[in-house]
């Protein structure tokens, strides 16, 4: 296979998966490296490029142009603060020594939970205050980021992705979208179950989206020597509420939500992405609102 060499690690999970298809599509040589502890093998069933089995301790054999860090522990309730930063921060810097090995681009994934509970819309600038070690892993690995660009000059692009939904997340369980399990119980006749009192808010990106930023980030990263963190959001908070009423309208049902208490002190009540930068440096432009992201997934079969 032609084009350019890829590495996606995390390939197996929910973006991760669906970036080597759309990779693979786009005409690049692409590479994943997974060690299946959170992904699937039901993601990759019509992948056809190479798989490498690894923890990603050591360095992969083969060169590579670019790589996309999609690898992660994603269970935001995770506590074990060694488990957490061991494997998204240690891990993260095994990845940019290949990088600076093969003076390959990389482009990875940050979160928007390194904001916390700060006010929306959350821009790039805004002060960064994560309530739980997942947040917090993901801010550590952004300062990695710049450290390691100012010793190397090689380009690295993080992506603050807000709450992506779509196909090949089911896998995921109770930390797949809102979206996808509010979905699922209403299928199954149940009224969908939500914090009281359903007013929360999430900035909810279809996965398309995802993909479009991770190749716009390619190309400035390719043409560029940079460091850069854009949001990657829809741009737009829409709550829970509004999210049963709109799969209420999607599936041909008419369920209540059923509401119970929070019991999580780290819950972000309101997130909304700020995308003027991608805009501006990337070209990003979402192409689907909430209502146009659940109708393109039901389509899929998945939702």
């Amino acid at each position: 296979m032609g084009g350019k060499k890829a590495l996606i690690t995390g390939g197996a999970g929910f973006i991760g998966s669906n970036l080597a298809k759309y990779l693979v599509d786009e005409g690049y040589d692409t590479t994943i490296l997974d060690n299946f502890s959170s992904g699937t093998f039901t993601n990759l069933v019509g992948f056809p490029g190479e798989i490498i089995t690894s923890n990603g301790d050591t360095q992969p054999p083969g060169r590579y142009e670019i790589i996309f860090h999609q690898a992660s522990i994603t269970d935001t309730t995770v506590t074990d603060e060694n488990k957490m930063m061991t494997n998204n921060v240690e891990r993260f810097r095994n990845v940019l020594a290949w990088a600076e090995h093969w003076k390959a681009r990389v482009v990875w994934a940050s979160s928007a939970a390194v904001y916390g509970n700060i006010n929306p819309p959350m821009a790039e600038d805004s002060p960064v205050i994560p309530l739980n070690v997942y947040g917090y892993s993901k801010l550590v690995m952004e300062r990695m980021a710049h450290r390691w660009h100012r010793e190397t000059a090689n380009s690295i692009i993080g992506l603050r992705y807000f709450n992506v939904y779509g196909p090949g997340e089911a896998h995921k369980g109770k930390f797949a979208s809102m979206i996808h399990q509010l979905a699922q119980q209403m299928k199954a006749g149940k009224r969908p179950r939500i914090f009281r009192d359903g007013s929360q808010k999430r900035d909810f990106v279809w996965i398309d989206d995802i993909m479009q930023a991770n190749l716009l980030a390619v190309h400035v990263a390719t043409n560029a020597k940079c460091c850069h963190i854009f949001n990657v959001g829809s741009g737009r908070a829409e709550s829970f509420n509004t999210v049963i009423a709109t799969l209420n309208n999607v599936l041909k049902t008419s369920l209540e939500p059923d509401y119970f208490e929070n019991p999580y002190s780290f819950f972000q009540t309101h997130t909304e992405a700020d995308i003027k930068r991608a805009v501006e440096v990337l070209g990003y432009e979402p192409k689907y609102n909430l209502a146009q992201g659940i109708l393109a997934y039901h389509a899929t079969g998945t939702l």
